[in-house]
């Protein structure tokens, strides 16, 4: 199988339903050997084109993760960006936002972490959270001290989405470009994953009660994410919704859609001018002067 990422891109609209979209799909690989050969390959070329966005330094990656508990974003991370080097990437998860935040308006903590120039930036959950968590959770405003005006008023969560679409845009016309993936996750492949949390103690670690409670809000977490991606999947900060039951399937059509992220910016290595040829020439001259070092 071939990975055609149009496949997983969310059109920008009204209308967007996740019922539409494989929580699995056929598999990529017919072996575990295929994948980890295929994974490897992939990773090898994100490591080289990380190399030139890092030496280029004219643009920066955002690499935003959603989906439900235990969908696999922490894995999918860890695999696709095993090979990157640590000083052009970082890594932020955005769990319950701090005192301090809840000051600010609702994109402050989140924008204080954007990638610069030549790097490479993963939000494992995001801003995205704030038309997400508190939709269907509205009680939560209450601790950001809003005005009466915006915690009553019917466009809350449209003025929201304008303005996420607003930020990325900004982004994008100052050389941040912005790819955003739903790691899509059905609720009885969350059920099997949660008890192998509470079974495998290796992995119990992971599990939470409130991953249960959670849970039960399910459908309107559906219904949240399905206006959300709609309203802000865009031409230049596109939704991708990756099938993730199988976790193997899944990591292949990341590290593809951020393959072809980085392929898709213009970046080149900076050239040496004549002067500093000269100087390198002349440098290279003194070392061969130097002797070699005794054994």
């Amino acid at each position: 199988m071939s990975i055609d990422l149009e496949d997983f891109r969310v059109p920008h609209g009204d209308g967007f339903k996740l019922k539409g979209r494989p929580t699995r799909v056929k598999p990529v690989c017919k072996s575990k050997k295929q994948y980890h050969k295929m994974l490897m390959q992939h990773v090898e070329t994100l490591s080289s084109l990380q190399r030139l966005h890092y030496a280029s330094g004219r643009h920066a990656l955002l690499l935003i993760f959603q989906g439900m508990d235990s969908a696999g974003k922490d894995g999918a991370i860890r695999h696709v960006m095993s090979g990157v080097n640590p000083q052009g990437c970082e890594v932020f998860s955005f769990k319950q936002p701090s005192a301090e935040e809840l000051e600010h308006d609702f994109l402050w903590r989140t924008t204080c972490r954007l990638p610069e120039r030549g790097r490479i930036g993963i939000f494992n959950r995001s801003y995205y959270e704030e038309v997400l968590v508190l939709r269907v959770h509205p009680e939560l405003l209450r601790l950001q001290k809003l005005s009466e005006e915006l915690e009553e008023g019917e466009s809350l969560w449209e003025d929201r989405y304008q303005s996420i679409n607003d930020l990325e845009r900004h982004l994008y016309q100052n050389s941040t470009r912005t790819v955003k993936v739903f790691l899509h996750l059905s609720k009885d492949e969350q059920r099997k994953r949660f008890l192998e949390r509470i079974d495998e103690p290796d992995k119990n670690w992971k599990f939470s009660l409130g991953d249960i409670h959670e849970r039960r809000f399910w459908d309107q977490y559906k219904e949240a994410y399905e206006e959300c991606l709609g309203a802000t999947s865009t031409s230049h900060s596109p939704w991708y919704v990756v099938p993730a039951d199988d976790k193997d399937t899944a990591r292949l059509i990341v590290s593809s859609i951020v393959v072809d992220a980085l392929s898709k910016l213009k970046m080149s290595y900076p050239v040496t001018t004549p002067k500093r040829r000269t100087e390198l020439k002349a440098i290279r001259k003194s070392v061969e002067r130097q002797p070699a070092a005794s054994r």
